[in-house]
């Protein structure tokens, strides 16, 4: 596919050989596209995100330890009381858009391992500011308006106007968390990721600057929190359209069922199979390489499409249906399944976004019961990298009980 203002056309595969190839190769030989990333002028050139080679490994061994093992406990104990707390706002007869309001939990877990809080923000302080202006914008950013807004800053690795005018503040508001724990005593912060990137140094002993520690911040708040709430929205979107699995799954929570947390499971791997929220995962070739019959030039951009791999019909029959049972009782193929990408730049938060959908999935299946507002299914729409429903994922609830 040939791109405007692209220098080699773009390479794109969706077969699981290639896929693997890729995935499997030297960073050094097939680095990722993310340092070319739309995020790049919110999120600049040196984040775990968006840089390559031998910056990304460093801070990606920094920043695994707070997504894994005994992290993820904890992360446990805060989405479920951020669930609980939406859910007890619910009511019958309300129309709920899931994407909004699960990016509103979703943002207060990230921030508790991110800050170190015991539930929400206390009101006036710069972490609470913080949650405040990053819900005020990227509410704003799934107006479909808001490409154009980014349009001016594509290609830069720092926000041009009038992107400025959002990213501005947030960036104000980190800085104000950062000064805020810096002014505490070192053996006073406690062990979350603030703490730790602020006493983190390079292989020279250099410690992180202010800057770089607000741009990884942002990293980890802007990628941590909205894809799981979009995914979430797209698997209601999904349930409320597919009568026997949105069934199975309530019967199986409310009546104690032992295979119920296998068919959450079930539920969580065929929704990002079917309605993945990355579209796809990209490589830069540094030498020539060879998908199956195809010799691709050095210095091209190759994808895979999650998308089209996810509905190839020789490896998920009858790929347009959703059918959590496809997952029962078989594991997705690593490179067959791919919603968090693979290989050394797999999803640092895999872990944690699957915890949060089994936890938010179990208590909506047990408390609510939805149905669609509107029989049609909800289109795709791209906002920057992701792929969000265009209604947001909107059910009408038909039942709520307490907890």
């Amino acid at each position: 596919m040939k791109v405007l203002n692209a220098r080699t056309p773009f390479h794109i595969t969706s077969h699981p050989d290639h896929v693997k190839s890729l995935f499997l190769a030297k960073p050094a030989e097939a680095p990722t596209l993310t340092a070319d990333s739309p995020l790049l002028p919110v999120l600049g050139p040196s984040t775990v995100l968006t840089s390559n080679g031998a910056r990304h490994m460093r801070q990606r061994k920094l920043l695994l330890p707070s997504f894994h093992g005994d992290a993820i406990s904890a992360y446990t104990a805060a989405i479920e009381g951020a669930i609980t707390k939406e859910l007890d706002s619910w009511h019958v007869g309300d129309t709920v858009e899931i994407a909004s309001r699960m990016s509103a939990v979703t943002l207060d877990v990230i921030m508790s391992g991110v800050f170190g809080l015991d539930g929400e923000p206390t009101d006036g302080t710069p972490e609470w500011v913080l949650r405040d202006r990053l819900r005020r914008i990227v509410g704003t950013t799934t107006k479909p308006w808001f490409a154009l807004v980014e349009q001016t800053s594509a290609g830069h690795s720092s926000p041009r106007f009038p992107l400025t005018t959002f990213t501005n503040p947030a960036y104000q508001a980190v800085d104000d968390v950062i000064r805020a724990r810096r002014a505490v005593a070192e053996a006073e912060r406690g062990d979350d990721i603030l703490s730790m990137l602020l006493t983190a140094t390079d292989e020279a002993g250099v410690a992180l600057s202010d800057y770089e520690v607000r741009m990884e911040l942002l990293t980890l708040l802007l990628a941590g929190h909205e894809t799981t709430a979009n995914q979430l929205a797209w698997t209601m979107e999904r349930l409320v359209r597919n009568p026997e699995p949105y069934d199975r799954l309530r019967e199986s929570v409310r009546g104690g069922d032992s295979q119920a947390e296998a068919y959450i499971e079930a539920v969580i791997h065929e929704s990002m199979r079917n309605r993945p929220v990355i579209p796809m995962v990209g490589r830069l070739l540094q030498r020539p390489w060879r998908l199956g019959e195809h010799q691709v030039p050095a210095g091209s951009a190759v994808l895979a499409n999650i998308i089209s791999l996810h509905h190839r019909a020789d490896v998920y029959p009858q790929p347009d249906r959703f059918l959590p049972e496809r997952f029962l009782n078989d594991a997705p193929n690593t490179y067959e399944w791919i919603p968090f990408g693979g290989g050394v730049r797999r999803c640092l938060g895999a872990t944690l976004a699957h915890a949060e959908q089994r936890v938010v999935l179990r208590e909506m299946s047990r408390r609510i019961d939805m149905t669609c507002d509107k029989p049609e299914a909800e289109r795709a729409r791209l906002r920057n990298v992701t792929l969000i429903p265009t209604r947001g994922g909107r059910v009408t609830l038909t039942r709520v009980t307490a907890q």
